[in-house]
């Protein structure tokens, strides 16, 4: 976490339990890469995949919470040096699938750094919403729309869709009901909450 008015570091602290590639925080809170882990040419088994762990869908913060929502994969991948060349070009490796352990959605305490709760899922990243009526909406990657209660993370209520959720939901207000609104695969679903 940093302070987003100098860009200094307030709080590091690791969202995936089965990270490898680093050896410690600096006292900058920047982690130090571990050199072992490098790619390596008989291949190095490092955690996370080069996708990280978690992907570009958005997470969710909530203040009254004080917690972070995040979609998580834990795997690892081996890395190959290809290119030996003091001065390599290109890309001078390549990347095998070394396996997934788990998918979860977790919620960190943003103070302290430490998971308040978790869920198994079958997919890692996913964008995430959450609202002011302490609800959390998320994914489970087989096609259901979920909402969670977002200070304990149980399943308040979820739909099949025909493909899992491609963006984050949004929510908005007409004719004084309260949407949600969120896209999978090429369809759109909306869903009024009940008042």
């Amino acid at each position: 976490m940093l302070d987003r008015t100098n860009g200094k570091n307030v709080l590091t602290a690791p969202y995936i339990e089965y990270a490898n590639w680093y050896k410690g925080i600096a006292a900058n809170g920047q982690p130090i890469r571990d050199p072992e882990k490098e790619a390596m040419v008989n291949g190095s088994l490092t955690s996370p995949t080069s996708n990280g762990g978690t992907g570009w869908p958005n997470p969710a913060f909530k203040p009254d919470t004080g917690l972070f929502y995040v979609g998580v994969t834990e795997a690892f991948s081996i890395f190959y040096r290809t290119d030996l060349d003091s001065k390599p070009e290109g890309y001078g490796g390549l990347e095998r699938g070394g396996g997934s352990i788990l998918a979860e959605l977790r919620a960190v305490d943003y103070r302290t750094g430490k998971i308040a709760w978790r869920r198994r899922t079958n997919i890692g990243s996913q964008s995430l919403m959450t609202t002011a009526g302490n609800l959390l909406f998320g994914s489970d990657g087989s096609g259901n729309f979920i909402a969670f209660d977002a200070r304990v993370g149980k399943p308040f209520g979820h739909s099949q869709l025909r493909a899992n959720p491609s963006n984050s939901a949004i929510t908005y207000v007409m004719d004084g009901h309260q949407y949600i609104l969120v896209a999978g695969g090429e369809d759109y679903y909306a869903f009024r909450l009940q008042d």
